[in-house]
């Protein structure tokens, strides 16, 4: 089994780190690609380069040449899965709601402890649009940028353990979800601190995409995510 993992920025670093989180809890014999887009961000922390990370990813995984099983955003709160799920017949799992999904068989409530404040929004939009906010307790925002949970591992820990705390302390939270791909291979610190199930959403999504190959299903191509109709498509270099 071939798994592909698109960071959804450009920070070739980042899409390393994502990729061994994810070989982590991969099943023996699968294969983990970590794909880079060949444009956009270096950091996804609004809706600007949200949608430009939509693009970038479905160029990125549409150019890959050789054959894959199932495809992973790995973006927390990011656009752009509905397109993939169009344009692939292999299963799109998106890490926001594979991280949801897998709190709630944890604990009554969750919470999503983030990058920053702006990215709150983004997040508690893409769980509503999954039908997945009704047991998330909060969304609280560390209060650190994307690339300074790379650069300064410490002072992340340390905010992002300060924000899980008052999650379960005032928001009544059970599981707390680590909302960026960027904070994978977190859990032990943050769980050791809090005393509750820490779930990243990288981890998380392997064993979904992994479990949907194993059992022979993808994307229903009934209405909703059917293939685009073929048409001309102007500047992408890829062709419907």
């Amino acid at each position: 089994m071939r798994i592909l993992v698109a960071n959804v920025n450009t920070t070739v670093s980042m899409t390393e780190a994502i990729a061994v989180s994810a070989r982590g809890v991969a099943s023996p014999g699968t294969e983990i690609i970590g794909i880079t887009p060949r444009f956009g961000a270096d950091s996804c922390e609004g809706n600007f380069e949200s949608y430009l990370a939509a693009i970038a990813v479905m160029d990125a995984i549409t150019s890959y040449a050789d054959p894959f099983d199932a495809v992973i955003q790995a973006g927390y709160g990011e656009h752009g899965r509905e397109g993939l799920q169009e344009l692939l017949d292999v299963p799109v799992v998106d890490i926001t709601e594979a991280a949801a999904s897998t709190a709630m068989y944890l604990g009554h409530k969750y919470s999503v402890v983030t990058s920053l404040d702006r990215t709150v929004p983004l997040i508690e939009d893409r769980l509503k649009l999954a039908g997945l906010d009704a047991r998330c307790a909060s969304v609280r925002a560390s209060g650190l940028g994307v690339l300074e949970l790379e650069s300064d591992p410490e002072r992340a820990v340390q905010a992002i353990v300060s924000q899980a705390r008052e999650a379960v302390e005032k928001d009544h939270a059970e599981v707390i979800c680590l909302g960026c791909g960027g904070m994978a291979e977190l859990e032990a610190k943050v769980s050791a601190a809090t005393g509750v199930p820490i779930v990243d959403g990288v981890r998380s999504a392997v064993t979904i995409a992994e479990g949907l190959v194993r059992m022979g299903l993808s994307t229903s191509k009934v209405r909703t995510y059917a293939t685009p109709r073929q048409k001309k498509v102007t500047g992408w270099p890829f062709q419907l």
